[in-house]
């Protein structure tokens, strides 16, 4: 799937993006809810307008998760199984969301990293948040 170095890509990248993770998180949180509004609906106990404190915290929640995910990348399925259960069992987020929340903060980093968002980037981006988004998926099956 991953070749080492795009391993070593995506720690780098996600390093960086840890810097900025509550901005970036909640952009993306932003982009998935105006393109996608059905996904709003498991968010309607919280305030999810711009820059919103509840937005800003949940996306920093997310991207800090996704940081530690690209730590181990090898262990992808145990590091995300907590999450996994969480978002299954408890808070039955349908799946696909997964996937919608996935493809935003892959062009919400197209959009931050103008040149530093290589090809070789955005190929091993996607490939990781693919396989995130299978793994968080997991435990529907």
């Amino acid at each position: 799937m991953l070749s080492k170095f795009e391993k070593e890509l995506l720690v780098t990248i996600w390093e960086k993006v840890a810097e900025d993770a509550e901005e970036i998180g909640a952009e993306s949180l932003l982009r998935m809810f105006s393109c996608f509004p059905k996904t709003k609906t498991y968010f309607a106990h919280l305030d999810i307008s711009p820059q919103s404190e509840h937005l800003r915290s949940h996306g920093k929640k997310i991207i800090m998760a996704i940081v530690e995910g690209s730590k181990n990348i090898s262990a992808l399925t145990t590091t995300m199984a907590p999450l996994s259960a969480l978002h299954a069992y408890q808070l039955k987020i349908h799946p696909t969301n997964f996937k919608l929340l996935c493809h935003c903060i892959l062009v919400t980093l197209a959009c931050r990293m103008a040149d530093e968002f290589t090809p070789v980037a955005h190929a091993a981006l996607d490939k990781f948040l693919s396989a995130l988004a299978a793994v968080l998926s997991e435990k529907y099956r």
